[in-house]
């Protein structure tokens, strides 16, 4: 079965190439322990593979022979734009291998759907209303998770959609969004990304959940990568483990591996070592 690159080479090789088609797959963790950069580095990986070969090959390798990169690459944000993001993304990674990564990367910006009922006033988000089109389109807007259902309905099927994030959600319920509406559209994905084929990342920051909520969000998805920060000494260190993941945790337990040992350099996040059991 062809396998769909995560664009982490060293994860990707050890679970046969990336994830299966139709994955759904939250990355959850503390604060800046590695789970964005996870999502900004596949997102770019994916990207630099039809903007520069040679710039793939120096940064990622060689693709495992089951390894087919998505034909598109979208990145969803509830609160920035491009511009923002890859200027986020440029904090960690060469700024060449950005630059060329993201003229293949689709960013949709759903900031004007997200603020619509929030006190933010609209020209922070959405700049200055011109015309009278632009009234008539603000009145027609739908939810930020009616929007997101239609975005990942037009564009996930065989493509990697990276959502950044859940946790921007989680801080939107009120009376207009309960935490209900979010868990069944979590559901809903699951069961139409088996048709889709793609790869969605789902990117939340645990430490905004209860454990019924992450519970029900690691329940509505196919794997769950944890990421987290180890003291020893004077040095800390950022890790990551697999919780749950059908079809990829059972070649990670053949490895015998139980935790991944992680960094960040101008290529991204990568994988630095593995801890295997003794």
């Amino acid at each position: 079965m062809a396998r769909i690159p995560f664009g982490i080479a060293r994860l990707d090789s050890i679970v046969g190439g990336g994830a299966p088609p139709g994955s759904v797959v939250l990355l959850s963790g503390e604060a800046g322990a590695g789970a964005r950069e996870f999502v900004h580095t596949s997102a770019a990986m994916n990207g630099l593979y039809y903007g520069d070969s040679e710039a793939f090959d120096l940064h990622y390798g060689d693709l495992a022979a089951a390894s087919e990169p998505p034909a598109e690459v979208h990145y969803v944000s509830f609160t920035a734009g491009r511009d923002q993001l890859e200027r986020e993304m440029a904090y960690t990674m060469e700024t060449d291998l950005v630059r060329t990564a993201v003229d293949h990367v689709q960013f949709r910006d759903l900031s004007p759907e997200y603020f619509q009922l929030s006190p933010i006033p609209r020209e922070w988000y959405a700049g200055e209303t011109r015309t009278v089109s632009d009234l008539a389109a603000e009145e027609r807007r739908e939810s930020a998770l009616g929007a997101l259902a239609d975005y990942l309905g037009a564009h996930a099927a065989g493509n990697l959609v990276v959502v950044d994030s859940i946790t921007d959600l989680v801080a939107a319920v009120s009376d207009d969004m309960n935490w209900s509406d979010i868990a069944l559209l979590m559901k809903g994905i699951q069961k139409a990304a088996y048709d889709w084929g793609g790869l969605i990342l789902l990117l939340v920051q645990d430490e905004t959940l209860g454990p019924t909520e992450l519970g029900h969000l690691m329940d509505a998805a196919s794997g769950t990568l944890q990421f987290e920060w180890e003291s020893g000494g004077s040095k800390r260190a950022r890790t990551m483990f697999v919780k749950e993941f059908r079809g990829v945790l059972s070649r990670i337990e053949a490895e015998n591996i139980i935790r991944f040992e992680t960094e960040v350099h101008e290529g991204g996040f990568d994988v630095s070592g593995v801890r295997k059991i003794r």
